[in-house]
């Protein structure tokens, strides 16, 4: 090796910051810990010199992802340089990006704590869901500080593979197994598709013949470069369209959804929960880089495409959801529609930069109402969650009064009731379209809200009272754990909190 490649490999080194990514790496060691528990110990007791230490499991996992969310927000400035080359430009750091690590690892604790009560009466090994959980997080993490395409695509790869396991962990259901092969054909499908527009946005980018040659052209900001001075070209224009058409079958964006209500339906209820929260929102949050990125010369091209695909995707998710009586698909049809709600910020934020607040805003409030209305799902402990329908919340204020409370704010929340967070955060949403002057779609998104009301307040109506044509056909669970308490009441205070006092959360963003 040349004195010069030497040179380079140590400048190269140089910019290799591993305690940056500590988090990330504490939430993998965390994953490989449960892993070596499970490994070297039986329940059986027969062998392993820990026989006992399998109940450790759970708590490990929730007081690691409690202490790395804690460090994060207390010590969050060591792991936080967003003026430096980091990893030779792979990692790109920003204070939109380090939000988003506190809000995955927020997911994935609650995501944990979910699949802990659901898995509990099943016979279904948690340690190995746990394990996928936390490199799921960390992988959603390093995606939204991924500079560039290939480690991009590669923790993008790995948190899609996450998710064909996660879709199929019942292996004895039949449901489930079914969501996992939908979710694998077309999720390789539409890997496919964005790995085919990257190869031609490098190609391009890397051919001398053009006006502007860079040497790297799976680099964000090289291709930034490049596309602002060859904007027009076709080429360019077909790559960035197929790449975003990869991203927006991960977000559930018309006509990229097909896959949503089968998947959500088959899917345990905690994995319906992290694809409906933590998977849609890095898509989002992808999205928003690269248009703001790379693509941001694309933005006249672009910006009609994704308005027709923002107003289709807001009335298709909530019209389908009108006429469904299933929980689960009608939590991925209504999570259509919100995709859309949320397609709206980023076009707002090429217009008003300062939008990006409310996206933000918009995200972390529909996390916390969703974990509410699957929460409270979760903990009636049916047994039959893939075939829970609406009729089957007849009487639960009555029945079990915090989990009714908890369906009633998160659900009216996801439907913009005020004074809950979700008005809020649809209210900002709008107000940056406003000012955006996105007219036309601020209609599409008003004429959305008001058809959601219908089914969100189908199932409201059911939690409240009891129809005496219709009988109940699940017995559920009357109990609430303490841990299940703390869990809704956070929940449900923050929601309220937000609402009434929205500064909570702003200046936090």
């Amino acid at each position: 090796m040349s004195d010069s490649s030497i040179k380079i490999l140590r400048e190269i080194s140089l910019t290799n910051d591993w305690f940056i990514l500590l988090p990330e790496l504490v939430l993998a060691l965390i994953a490989f810990l449960i892993l070596g528990i499970d490994l070297f110990t039986n329940s059986s007791n027969k062998r392993g010199k820990f026989p006992n230490a399998r109940e450790w499991i759970t708590p490990i996992s929730l007081i690691g992802q409690c202490l790395v969310l804690f460090s994060l927000i207390f010590f969050g400035d060591y792991f936080f340089n967003p003026n430096a080359v980091l990893f030779s430009g792979l990692i790109e750091q920003s204070e939109s990006t380090q939000y988003m690590r506190y809000f995955f690892i927020f997911s994935s604790l609650g995501v944990t704590f979910l699949a802990a009560q659901f898995f509990n009466n099943k016979k279904i090994p948690k340690p190995e869901y746990f394990h996928i959980v936390l490199i799921a997080s960390a992988g959603f993490m390093l995606l939204i500080q991924s500079a560039h395409f290939i480690a991009f695509f590669v923790n993008l790869e790995l948190v899609t593979i996450a998710f064909y396991v996660l879709v199929g962990f019942e292996r004895t259901n039949s449901l489930s197994l079914e969501a996992s092969l939908k979710y694998l054909i077309l999720g390789g499908l539409s890997s496919a598709i964005l790995l085919f527009g990257i190869v031609l946005l490098y190609g391009i980018a890397g051919n001398p013949e053009m006006n502007s040659f860079t040497q790297d052209g799976f680099s964000f900001s090289a291709l930034e470069s490049f596309i602002t001075l060859n904007a027009g070209n076709p080429i360019v224009c077909l790559g960035a369209l197929l790449v975003i058409a990869g991203i927006a079958f991960k977000v559930g964006l018309v006509p990229f959804q097909i896959w949503v209500p089968d998947v959500y339906q088959g899917a345990p209820f905690p994995t319906t929960a992290f694809l409906a929260i933590a998977s849609k929102s890095a898509g989002i949050f992808v999205l928003l880089q690269l248009i703001q990125g790379p693509f941001i010369a694309l933005v006249d091209f672009l910006i009609p495409i994704l308005s027709v695909l923002c107003a289709v995707t807001i009335l298709y998710g909530n019209i389908a959801a009108c006429g469904q009586v299933a929980i689960k698909k009608l939590i991925g049809l209504s999570g259509i529609s919100h995709a859309g709600y949320l397609l709206l910020g980023i076009i707002s934020i090429s217009f008003v930069p300062e939008a990006i607040n409310a996206l933000l805003f918009y995200i972390s409030v529909y996390m916390l109402s969703s974990f509410l209305v699957f929460g409270s799902s979760i903990f009636m402990d049916t047994k039959e969650d893939s075939f829970l329908e609406i009729k089957d919340f007849q009487g639960l204020i009555k029945n079990n009064p915090l989990l009714g409370v908890a369906g009633l704010i998160g659900l009216g929340s996801l439907a913009g009731v005020p004074p809950l967070g979700g008005f809020i955060a649809k209210t900002l949403i709008l107000i940056a379209a406003f000012q955006a002057n996105l007219y036309s779609l601020i209609v599409f998104a008003l004429l959305g809200i008001v058809i959601s009301i219908y089914y969100y307040f189908s199932w409201i109506r059911s939690i409240l009272f009891i129809q005496k044509n219709d009988s109940i056909i699940l017995n559920y669970s009357s109990s609430v754990s303490l841990a299940q308490r703390f869990f809704l009441w956070f929940l449900i205070l923050s929601v309220l909190l937000i609402g009434v006092f929205p500064k909570l959360l702003t200046q936090f963003i």
